[in-house]
């Protein structure tokens, strides 16, 4: 089983900028955000073997604060990282020129990382712990959500593209 938890909300979120793999510190309401889905995690009784989490600070801090909460171990795991969007990091997020080259999934953004180069480290990934057999909360971004949901789940291109979760939310998928 994968429980997947987007991190808190972050100062370029409040900006309304793409944090993609730039580091955007939590808020602290991201902070809040954080420790109040720890307690929901801890009274839903989910159980755990490791929190796995993406090296920038945000998803750090909310697997951290998580973790001290349900006293689940976190460990690093570089290929949740997110996705590097290039030229289009600190612009704005709802940039009608980002949002049109983010539907084109071999494009890299001048300088960044196409959406099949991400999908193959995070599907990679999950059929490590699927083969693994265990239990991860993971704790990453909202571009992960997308292709951690697309590994799950049927979506057409205009679904994958504009596919999103809120900071914090906990979304679970069960291995078949």
């Amino acid at each position: 089983m994968i429980w997947f938890v987007r991190h808190g909300e972050t100062v370029w979120n409040v900006e309304n900028k793409i944090c993609g793999a730039t580091d955007s510190p939590l808020t602290e309401r991201g902070h809040a955000q954080a420790v109040e889905t720890g307690e929901m995690i801890k009274k839903m009784g989910i159980k755990a073997d490791a929190i796995l989490y993406s090296p920038l600070s945000r998803a750090k801090d909310t697997a951290a604060h998580i973790s001290e909460i349900c006293g689940i171990p976190m460990r690093e795991e570089i290929r949740l990282i997110e996705q590097r969007f290039g030229k289009y990091e600190s612009t704005p997020r709802d940039g009608k020129e980002f949002h049109e080259a983010k539907k084109q999934f071999l494009n890299r953004y001048d300088g960044g990382e196409s959406m099949f180069q991400m999908a193959q480290r995070i599907y990679n990934l999950l059929d490590e712990l699927k083969n693994d057999g265990g239990d991860y909360i993971l704790v990453a971004h909202n571009g992960i959500a997308r292709v951690v949901h697309s590994y799950f789940n049927e979506m057409t291109n205009d679904e994958y593209a504009s596919f999103g979760v809120k900071n914090c939310s906990v979304s679970e998928y069960r291995f078949e």
